[in-house]
């Protein structure tokens, strides 16, 4: 059956998409949108055109699995020029997400309909490129710079209201009687002279006010930081208010052609397809019966408890939560309130949402409570053999068929499934802190682990709106374990004469939110600390004898203001230089380029490593690891496809030249090393 159809409503044509899942506008979709257009244009009882869709959604952007092949005629932009030239009235009729080229389709229609729960956006900007078939140029011409720079240069889709407020859209419709309503708003519009979005001049705020431009940068710096094409979508939708169409068009082609072939939206493509493919897993039929998941038990009302459990309450899931004293407990149950309240107060929940959410939520001292849940989770200390307590009681409580999960960061999964008689249903469920916030989810999968049992934890993770990847059973699993060799280069960096500010700086001028050593003073210096401050082994016992804790006590390895603004401490510098005169060590100048190789190449051996040994199923499962987790900037593509834009052989040749300051235990992969020989690639 062809994607396009089309039907005659009397004087007026309906020029039908159905292309499932999402309508995207690939070939055969444009091909026919040209020829059904065409065909109106030459019909003299033809009065009037609408464009509607089929499914659940209008057209939902290009088809990104044609990105990078050669292109197939017509373009997107000589479909959507064909049908603004009509002389007849094109009406775009759109329900659910109309988005990228399909919102650059409505744009080219000289009317636009949507029912109240559309939504309709340029999301280009999340691929690292601008629209390419005149979005920037049409939608500020249509609804002034103001309101198209967010949409252009932040890439969310905004509500029909809003897209109606701005002149974006120019009726709202009913949400059950679309069709009929855009063929009744194209019949009002017979006769009129049609208006053209390429030929509006809404944009004059731009002209008027060309601060906005900088402005917008101004307010938005810290988001856009490091990306390249927020910039070129602010460039391209200051052009249409400075130049003709034509002109207009041709540099947002410029600017376009300019992202689509450089790194980082290749890099931002390759995130793109990798977060998808994270979900599947190797070698598990993808129709496998799942275990329904109607009741959550959670143990441990601390942090990390109280935020695994808002998941699943957001998401409408009752929570059995567990603690030890009912002191404890409160606490918990009153921060999770306290949670659900500040977010209504900044608009993002209803009160009645709150309440909903808290009522799903049973508290409980009673380890008998938890016996007819479908899911527990473990989130107590970090401790084995306290682990091991808690699985040996759950398995004696909890019902058979019940999936048993421990939030672990580091610990061997098998060794806590061991101390049950169900391994098969055990699994690790590592959640990031804070776990009401953070997206990443490591699911860590035993050696008993049942395969219905991962497939659900994998389905769940979509339920509760997380990014799940699976990981084999290993010390820090994929994230933690990369984290490692990291953490013990940069603090083998300071002792040999980098300035700890300095390793920070490199991290941040890489992309990363913040370097090893701001991260330590805002987790606290004395998680771990064996608090005997005349014990003096390292530098951050040194620290916390001197009270220097982190953010909280106001020092750390820097020190904070009120506002807790940073500033490097001549003190603990001396620190460190003591420390490594005391050990024998000579410190030296270091380059910040030797400090990046070192903090990075080792990263990408161990993620070399964990493929290896098979404890990640594919290396784009490592960057989607390290995107959401950890701040790798989404604009490199993740660890291991950076290292495949830089070259395999320049990581391995720099592991080599720095091989001495490693160590000689240093694991070299052999995966890392044959790849480089042979020229190859992780993804």
């Amino acid at each position: 059956m062809s994607v396009i159809t089309a039907e005659r409503q009397d004087d007026v044509l309906v020029i039908i998409s159905n292309n499932p899942p999402v309508n995207a506008l690939g070939a055969a979709v444009r091909q026919g949108l040209k020829a059904e257009i065409e065909e109106a244009l030459g019909d003299d009882a033809v009065k009037a055109v609408v464009i509607r869709c089929e499914g659940r959604t209008f057209f939902a952007g290009a088809d990104i699995t044609e990105f990078g092949k050669p292109p197939v005629e017509p373009g997107l932009g000589e479909v959507i020029d064909l049908i603004e030239a009509s002389d007849k009235p094109v009406v775009a009729a759109i329900h659910g997400t109309a988005l990228g080229g399909g919102c650059e389709v409505a744009l080219g229609c000289h009317y636009r309909v949507a029912v109240p729960s559309a939504k309709i956006g340029l999301p280009e900007v999340k691929l690292g490129l601008i629209p390419g078939a005149a979005g920037t140029q049409r939608l500020p011409r249509l609804v002034g710079a103001e309101a198209a720079l967010p949409m252009v240069v932040g890439g969310d889709p905004v509500p029909a209201k809003h897209a109606e407020a701005i002149g974006l859209v120019d009726k709202i419709v009913g949400e059950d009687s679309l069709a009929a309503d855009a063929i009744a708003f194209a019949r009002e519009q017979i006769g009129k002279p049609v208006p053209r979005s390429s030929e509006g001049t809404a944009n004059e705020d731009g002209v008027k006010n060309p601060a906005i431009f900088d402005e917008f940068r101004a307010k938005n710096g810290r988001k856009l930081r490091g990306f390249e094409a927020p910039e070129a979508g602010i460039q391209a939708v200051k052009a249409a208010g400075e130049m003709s169409f034509a002109d207009g068009v041709a540099k947002e082609r410029e600017l376009f052609m300019k992202l689509m072939t450089g790194t980082q939206s290749a890099a931002m493509r390759h995130y793109f397809f990798a977060e998808r493919a994270a979900n599947k897993i190797e070698g598990i039929d993808k129709d496998i019966p799942l275990i329904p998941i109607n009741k959550v038990g959670v143990i441990g009302a601390g942090t990390m408890g109280g935020g695994i459990s808002m998941n699943f309450l957001s998401a409408g899931i009752p929570v059995t939560i567990l603690e030890m004293e009912q002191e404890a407990l409160d606490r918990g149950t009153g921060t999770i309130r306290k949670n659900y309240e500040r977010t209504a107060k900044r608009g993002r929940m209803t009160e009645d949402q709150v309440e909903a959410a808290m009522g799903l939520l049973t508290p409980t001292l009673d380890y008998a409570d938890l016996a007819d849940c479908d899911l527990v989770i473990e989130a107590v200390f970090e401790n084995m053999d306290v682990k091991k307590q808690v699985f040996g009681k759950l398995d004696e409580v909890v019902k058979q068929g019940a999936i048993l999960a421990s939030n672990t960061s580091y610990l061997n999964v098998d060794e806590i499934a061991a101390a049950t008689s169900r391994p098969e249903y055990v699994l690790g469920l590592h959640f990031f802190s804070p776990a009401n916030i953070m997206k990443l989810l490591e699911v860590v999968r035993g050696e008993k682990t049942a395969d219905d049992v991962l497939a659900t934890a994998m389905a769940l993770s979509k339920k509760i709106r997380k990014i799940a990847v699976v990981a084999g059973v290993c010390d820090g699993f994929i994230g933690n374990r990369m984290l490692s060799p990291r953490q013990q280069q940069a603090n083998a960096l300071i002792m040999e004469g980098a300035k700890y500010w300095e390793v920070d700086e490199v991290l941040l001028d890489f992309g990363f939110p913040m370097g090893p050593f701001q991260m330590s003073d805002l987790a606290g210096l004395d998680i771990g600390w064996h608090r005997d401050p005349s014990r003096v082994e390292s530098i951050r016992d040194a620290l916390c004898a001197l009270d220097r804790r982190g953010q909280k006590t106001g020092a750390g390895f820097y020190d904070y203001d009120e506002a807790r603004n940073r500033t490097p401490s001549d003190e603990v510098q001396t620190i460190i230089s003591e420390f490594a005169e005391k050990q024998g060590v000579v410190q030296r100048d270091i380059s910040r380029e030797e400090i990046k190789e070192r903090l990075l190449y080792p990263m990408v051996n161990e993620g070399a490593l964990i493929l290896e040994e098979g404890m990640a199923q594919r290396a784009s499962d490592i960057d989607v690891v390290w995107i959401n987790g950890y701040g790798w900037p989404v604009y490199t593509g993740g660890p291991m496809f950076w290292a495949d834009t830089i070259g395999l052989k320049t990581i391995a040749d720099g592991l080599e030249k720095h091989a001495d300051r490693l160590g000689p235990d240093f694991p070299f992969s052999q995966l890392l090393k044959d790849k480089a020989e042979k020229g190859e690639r992780f993804n």
